[in-house]
């Protein structure tokens, strides 16, 4: 019974957990960031600067990091106490026994909160719940930007060798390998939103990159010189061909739908 109890405070920790993140992202974070901040709350790991930063200053994200904290420490104490109890008192056969008890619910556990059905679900439960309780103008920003097909938003620190570092935006022409710059953290902790061509990128700088997942992982590893020209030119070509390749998607889906009466 009391390795039934430990198990039923696991889940609802992880749903705890899993809610957290999906408010947090609904508040504008990106969902690994929010995934992490709520795992550093929740076991009380704490954040870095910049990080607190980000929560302090925000009136949401504050009371859900609170709570967190508060939850975190109370499951703590609860599954220690469930865990040292179920053990007291027990012979060999009934600790082996308890143990793959405890096993077999958290792999089953774990299976049930990684998945994607649940979180679509749980997404659409949060937003309803901040847009009735709060001011706050709450949108899902990952079904807007299509996050979940192949695209993604991400943050990418500048290298003093890195091949976008002390040139401007112009001169990077990131459009063409269909990556967009939607922001700029500099290292003095000014941010530029929406940057034009004349915005210079030096190093130290945090860029805020969408595009597809290949192409900025490509990009964040790229660096200054010959080579870093020479993939720039290749993930031209590359975008070329996915925007042919999006334009016949549209000329075939154009075709299939039904024609508009006269």
């Amino acid at each position: 019974m009391i390795a039934v109890s430990l198990i039923i405070v696991l889940a609802l920790s992880l749903l705890v957990i899993r809610v957290a993140t999906v408010a947090l992202a609904f508040t504008g974070l990106s969902e690994e960031l929010a995934r992490f901040q709520t795992q550093s709350a929740f076991f009380g790991v704490g954040f870095t600067t910049k990080e607190s930063e980000a929560i302090a200053g925000h009136p949401v994200r504050r009371r859900i990091i609170s709570a967190l904290m508060i939850l975190g420490h109370a499951v703590f104490a609860t599954a220690v106490s469930a865990l040292i109890l179920s053990f007291v008192n027990a012979d060999t056969k009934a600790v082996l026994a308890r143990l793959i008890y405890i096993a077999a619910g958290v792999l089953i556990l774990w299976i049930i909160f990684t998945s994607e059905w649940i979180g679509r679900r749980l997404s659409h439960l949060i937003s309803l719940a901040l847009r009735r309780w709060t001011t706050l103008d709450v949108r899902d920003y990952s079904s807007l930007l299509h996050l979940a097909s192949h695209y993604t938003v991400t943050e990418t620190q500048v290298q003093p060798k890195d091949w976008v570092a002390d040139k401007t935006l112009g001169e990077l022409d990131l459009t063409r390998e269909g990556v967009l710059v939607l922001g700029v953290q500099r290292a003095d902790g000014t941010y530029i939103g929406a940057p034009t061509g004349k915005t210079k990128i030096s190093e130290k700088d945090t860029m805020i990159l969408y595009g597809r997942q290949e192409a900025l992982a490509e990009l964040d590893r790229r660096r200054a010189g010959y080579r870093g020209d020479t993939a720039h030119k290749k993930a031209v070509a590359q975008q070329q061909t996915v925007v042919k390749e999006q334009d016949k998607q549209e000329r075939e889906q154009k075709k299939k739908r039904p024609a508009k009466p006269d």
